[in-house]
């Protein structure tokens, strides 16, 4: 008898102590924010990827009515700054920058102590900054199938610039070579200033890179640009076409960008999270904000956890095999 009033009272204690949990966290969610965020940012502040988060921040202190704090923490491509946010308290007060590179390639070149799919929970996705594919001025090349022909041509004399191991000019030529069934040196540039600038004088012959990068170049006769790397045509430069209408589907290579959380943070949390962004999105001046900087504002109905969530194991799915056929490691 003794024991049976034992487990009685174990059980209602443990169901107590659970209907308290509950209470608690359905509370915290409704006080949700009330202190600052942070934002972790995984490259150093300054560079290309650090032009979004400074844009959002500075909204979403106004939509959350909280500081709104950016840490960068930079550092093997990201991946520092990432195994801090995956490990952070999953209560809505961090919250990951992330892009293709680092919810993406980074699961098929590093080895981390994170998954990259797993350990953290989507939120929204950004704008994207697509890439284009540009030449040298004197390339005899006029558009993309004018170059693929001349890519198997004359492979074994074709230089074709990168930012680096891992960028996304890297993998953009690997997709290139992939999709063209060519072989070409590459040239690993540090940085994507000195990429351009050879790209510019003329000692190499091809590079993707940002449409930011490109447009000034091309506008001032410095280079040829022979197609976009999206889905869509760029509104500031609507007569370049994309990559499918040029002849040549799936040569797709776009720096999107989104917001994550740790794993585990409340569903209720992520969706205040969300909403605030897509009502900065939906703001007249930060949508002309964004176009005039070249970001591609995702559709409405991409603006969920679910999408961002469905557009990373798309990619994963599709560049992984890829990276990995091209041996493309950095440990």
């Amino acid at each position: 008898m003794t024991s049976t009033v034992t487990r009685k009272a174990v059980i209602s204690a443990a169901l107590a102590t659970l209907v308290l949990t509950l209470a608690s966290a359905v509370a915290d969610a409704d006080n949700y924010p009330s202190k600052p965020v942070t934002i972790i940012v995984p490259f150093a502040a300054g560079g290309a990827t650090d032009v979004l988060p400074p844009l959002f921040a500075e909204r979403l202190q106004v939509e959350l009515g909280q500081p709104v704090v950016i840490e960068n923490i930079s550092g093997a491509g990201g991946t520092i700054g990432l195994t801090r946010a995956s490990h952070a308290a999953a209560d809505g007060y961090t919250l990951i920058s992330g892009n293709w590179t680092t919810f993406v390639s980074n699961g098929a070149i590093y080895k981390t102590s994170y998954d990259v799919v797993k350990d953290c929970d989507p939120v929204i996705l950004l704008p994207a900054n697509s890439h284009l594919i540009a030449a040298r001025k004197t390339l005899p090349a006029n558009n993309l199938m004018e170059l693929v022909s001349w890519l198997k041509a004359n492979q074994g004399k074709v230089s074709m610039a990168t930012a680096g191991v891992g960028t996304g000019g890297h993998f953009g030529a690997v997709l290139l070579q992939h999709l063209t069934k060519t072989e070409f040196p590459l040239v690993h540039y540090r940085g994507g200033g000195p990429a351009l600038q050879d790209l510019v004088a003329g000692h190499v012959d091809l590079q993707t890179n940002q449409a930011a990068v490109f447009l000034p170049q091309m506008r001032d006769g410095a280079i040829k640009v022979f197609a976009v790397l999206a889905p869509n045509r760029l509104p500031p430069a609507a007569d370049i076409p994309t990559a499918e209408e040029a002849g040549l589907p799936g040569f797709q290579v776009s720096n999107w960008n989104g917001f994550w959380v740790p794993k585990g943070t409340p569903a209720d949390v992520i969706l205040k999270l969300n909403a605030a962004v897509q009502k900065i999105m939906a703001d007249p001046g930060m949508n002309q904000k964004l176009l005039n900087l070249t970001y591609e504002i995702p559709p409405r109905d991409q603006q969920t956890p679910e999408a961002l969530a469905k557009l990373q194991k798309e990619e994963v799915e599709k560049w992984w095999p890829i990276i990995r056929a091209a041996k493309i490691s950095i440990n």
